[in-house]
Parts: C-alpha cells; structure tokens; sequence
C-alpha cells in the first residue's frame, strides 16, 4: 500500500502546475521540489527520502549527512550555514547511498559550499535502479555496465558552486569522496527529475488495492519512458524498438491518449527502416509496427497520419504476404527471427509465432489498406491470410507463440488456455508477452485467470520493492531474494546482480521496461470493459468483467473527452453500470 500511495503522490505532482488537468492524491512534499520548464520535458529536484548507507566507522569523516534530506534551493551561498562535511584520509574515503523513493530519469545535482581548499575535490557518482546496482563496480562478475548511459563516473564538483550530471534511469544514488586528505562541505545532493509534463487522463481502481497498484506502475513505467521518443528503457535501451512498443503504446492509449511521441516513433522507425528491410533487424517488429498503426488509427481516427503511411504500408504489406512457401508456412528466412528472449531459443515455438503474426498483421493492414482505398491491397492481405490458416503449427510448448495463436484464430482460444497458457499458472511468464497471454486468457473468457495472473507476477515485482516493471522477470528467482531497496544480507539471492540471461544479464537488467505495461491497459479494456469499437473513439464498446471484485471505476481518454464508468456488483451477482461519455461518443452496452 504504501509504495502505491508513492506512486499516486508522484504522478500527482507532475499534474500539480495544471490547475485545469485531472490530477491525482499528492505524494511528494512540493515544498521539496521546484521546477524548470524544457521542451518536450521538464526538470525537478528532488532531495533524497532517506540514505541508506554510510561508510563504516566513518565517525566524524561524514558530519551532518542529515541536512541532504531537507528541502534545497540549488543556490550555493556564503551564509555556509547546515552543511555536511565530508573528510577524507589516506585510507579512509567517506561515502553515502542515497534513496528517492521511486525509480526516476534524469540526473544528479551537487552543491557545495566554501571548504578550505579552495579546490575542485574529485567525487564518484553511482547511479543504480537496485541498492545493489548502485554499490557495484563496472566489472564482469554481475555485468555492471556503463551501456547505453554512464551510470558509474569520477567527476569534480567546484568549490562553492554546483555540478549536474547524469542521464539514466535510477532510483540509487552513491557519493564517495576520493581525493585523499581532503575535505568537502555539501550543501544539497538532489536528484534532476527529467519527464514528459502530461496528465494522467486514464484512471483505474476497484476493490483489490494490489491491482490499483499494478495499473499505476505500467502507466507510470511506460510515462518514464515517453522522453524525446518512446524508448523501451530509461537505463538501457534507451532506443526505439519498434516490436517492444506496442505494449507501450497500448499503455499510452489507456492513460495518456494522443501523445505525439508515437508518431514521431512510428515514422523514425520507418524513416530509418528501407523496404524490404525489417525494422531493428527484426521480421517480427515490422509487422508490430502495422499493428499499432492500426490500432493507434483506431483510437484517434487520424487519417490524415494514416495516409502518410500508405506508401510504405502498401509496399510492406506486399513483402510480407509474399513470404509464404508452397507448404502454406510463413517464410520469413530474411531477418532475425524472434518474438521475445525468454522464447528465443524455441524455434518450433518461433515459427508457430511469427505464423500467427503474418495473420495477425495482414488482417491489421487489410482493414487499414480498407479505410485508403487499397483494394487491391486488401485482396493481397486476404488471400495470403487464407493460405496461412491452412498450416497450424505446433507451438511447442511456448506461452508466447500460443498466445499469439489464439489471438490470430489459428486455434480456438479456449483450447490454447485451457492446454497451454494455463498449465503451471505464471510459469514461464514473460514481462513483453505476458501481455499477449493476458489478452489470450481474456479471448476465452478466462478473466478471473488473467486477474489471478497479474497478482501473481507483476504483484511479485512489487512485493520486491519495484516501483516500475522490469525488463524480464522470473517466478524461479523468488525464492531467499532480496528487494531492490535493501542491501543484500549475507545469504540472500541478489534478485538484479545474480538472475538475467540473454542482453540482460545481473546489473545490465533494466527494471524500467515499458514492454511489461501490459497489464495496465488489459485490465482497462477487460475489467472496466472499455474497448474502441469505431475509428477515433466514436464508439466504445463497455462490457466489464469483475470476477472476485466488488467494484471497479475509471476513466478512458477520447479525442472528445474522458468516458467514465462505474461497475458494482450486486447481491445477486449481476453488475450494475454507470457510463457517462462525450456527445460525440456512442456507448455500446452488452
């Protein structure tokens, strides 16, 4: 509950200078927080919640260290009044661990005050989304790294003057004084909060506080993530990768609603991506991309966008409905064949996926070449979905490739449950996927399934002191793990420096993922039951489905205004609704 209140208490101060914008309960004191407005993002210091840890036996060597936690300025003065000292031998280098509360992106700022020297005295600055991340050296051993952002520098703060650095994503933050003999006073150490001023127009909450928590950390992650574009990650990945967005847009549509870092992500992915080639290397990310142009078309109505599309999409539809051998299988032999790294190396379950995906994005850009008078188009669409259905693949045991199986119709989705997804509960799970199964799951009705899944495993993140969902998570590392937010105690599993595989392996994990959001927009679209039924939003379908809750309301941003429900179930089990929506929007109740 408590990081859940944090949780809300951020959000709502990055609304709290929109006096006319939906905004949520405070969280952080705004006495501790001033701002500067950039373009697309702004900045705010913060002053640390808490320091975790001292240098041992540091006695008088760090002096003060309290005075970090009060509200700062960002001005060094001469007053030099309530500072903290810090004194270095020979042997002895004094440092500090800072914690701000939640995970954020941006930087450091140091102000120092008027020490003997005179001097420029050397500092190191660790920056990590784990306690651990941020005590840990760049070396092989657990894979701290500097990729992507430098999270681990040596830099010199000035005498009686400021220093910001940093560009990451972190929650950590270590100081250690590294000149010998030396001593430095520290007015402030605040942390530059660097984010997209939007508000949040989506809202979520029901009976279940863990759930309320769950819907604000998607949205909340993939918010961190809308920087000068629609990155997969704040500490590393800080890149667009096409496939990995659309859980993350998806997420965008639930919250934020238009937001012109989708776009502007869409078109550099094709700007940079000549045809025939795939978008990041990968067949499968081009064939995401036609998907969220469908379904990004289908929340604003933008046909004036989708039109910018229509070359491209035309030729790429071509490519792809032309990869299908005499076998009636997907032939895509050139480009990296992958759907996610947790199924990587399942290759039977690969080729069941990307089949599904072929019909899966045909049948988006049939109904897109539709809205562009692409007839002939739509027939190439149409015919090469035909001869794909006629091969049903294995899936070889992969939640990933069956769940996407079931969303394509190749096999019935109660079946694909009930034999696959179901079996062994959250087993094999992944954070990218995991949102795929969870739209599964709800195709054959099995809601109070998905329900019970999202507690299960993006709960567990939670219970490990997450304060946004990460790159890849694993019910096995559970057992004797650390949180995020503790130093490790002799004995324990270091839950980020000791799991990971593939590209995230120990420290190089990223624990802000927008790819694992999924759960906030399923459970807007499956609990409060909102789904967008006609281009633009001009008709939104409302069928709720509560399974064990009592209750659930919220909010669904259009381009004509905020629908808001209502659902109670009552005594005899039935749910009551009440649906208030803009003139513009028709209501479909079922």
């Amino acid at each position: 509950m408590k990081i859940y209140q944090q949780l809300v208490t951020v959000t709502a101060i990055l609304l709290s200078s929109i006096s006319s914008r939906a905004q949520l309960p405070p969280v952080f004191d705004s006495s501790r927080m001033a701002t500067v407005q950039t373009t697309p993002t702004v900045r705010r210091y913060l002053s640390p919640e808490k320091i975790i840890w001292q240098t041992p036996d540091a006695g008088d060597h760090i002096h003060n260290a309290a005075r970090f936690l009060l509200p700062g300025n960002g001005q060094a003065d001469l007053a030099n009044q309530n500072m903290c000292v810090l004194k270095s031998t020979s042997t002895l280098h004094p440092g500090l661990l800072f914690d701000f509360g939640k995970e954020l992106h941006g930087g450091l700022q140091l102000v120092t005050g008027m020490y003997k020297s005179g001097k420029p005295v050397k500092l190191r600055v660790r920056f990590g989304e784990s306690v651990s991340e941020a005590m840990s050296d760049i070396e092989p051993g657990k894979n701290a790294t500097n990729d992507h952002a430098v999270r681990d520098m040596i830099v010199e703060v000035p005498w009686l003057g400021k220093l910001e650095v940093g560009n990451t994503g972190f929650r950590f933050v270590r100081i250690d004084l590294l000149d010998d003999n030396a001593e430095l006073q520290l007015k402030e150490v605040r942390a530059i909060f660097v984010y997209r001023d939007i508000p949040y127009l989506g809202s979520f909450k029901c009976s279940d506080e863990l759930l309320n928590q769950i819907w604000m950390t998607g949205a909340y992650t993939v918010h961190l993530n809308m920087q000068d574009y629609l990155w997969d990650g704040i500490k590393r990945d800080r890149l667009v990768w096409i496939g990995d967005m659309h859980p993350e847009t998806s997420t965008i549509s639930a919250v934020f609603g238009y937001n012109e870092v989708v776009p502007k992500s869409l078109d550099l992915s094709r700007d940079i991506t000549p045809l025939p080639q795939y978008m990041n290397g990968m067949v499968s990310y081009s064939m995401w991309w036609v998907l969220i142009q469908r379904d990004w078309y289908q929340h604003t109505g933008n046909l004036a966008y989708l039109k910018q599309q229509a070359a491209y999409l035309k030729g790429l539809l071509d490519h792809l409905s032309k990869k299908i051998d005499a076998n009636n299988s997907e032939d895509l032999q050139d480009g990296t064949r992958f759907l996610d790294w947790p199924s990587s190396e399942n290759k039977p379950g690969i080729h069941a996926g990307l089949q599904a995906m072929m019909i899966m994005t045909l049948d988006a850009g049939a109904a897109l070449s539709k809205v562009l008078n692409d007839e002939a188009t739509v027939k190439k669409c149409n015919d090469a979905i035909a001869k794909l259905k006629k091969n049903i693949p294995d899936a070889n045991g992969s939640k990933q490739a069956a769940a996407l199986m079931a969303l394509s119709g190749l096999v019935p989705a109660k079946q694909i449950n009930d034999d696959i997804l179901s079996v062994g509960g959250v087993k094999d799970y992944s954070t990218f996927y995991g949102y795929y199964m969870l739209q599964a799951k709800a195709k054959a009705g099995d809601y109070q399934g998905g329900l019970n899944d999202i507690r299960s495993y993006w709960g567990a993140m939670l219970k490990l002191g997450a304060t946004t969902f990460w790159e890849d998570f694993n019910m096995d590392w559970l057992p004797n793990a650390s949180r995020i937010d503790a130093l490790v105690a002799p004995g324990q599993k270091d839950i980020h420096g000791d799991y990971g595989a593939y590209c995230y392996k120990g420290f190089r994990h990223s624990l802000c993922h927008g790819w694992a959001s999924g759960p906030t927009p399923w459970l807007t679209e499956h609990v409060l039951g909102i789904s967008v039924a006609a281009p633009g939003c001009k008709v939104i379908r409302v069928v709720p489905h509560l399974g064990d809750l009592q209750f659930a309301e919220g909010t669904f941003p259009t381009p004509y205004g905020l629908v808001k429900v209502k659902h109670t179930k009552l005594a005899n089990g039935k749910i009551q609704s009440d649906i208030k929506a803009p003139a513009q929007v028709k209501i479909i109740r079922e």
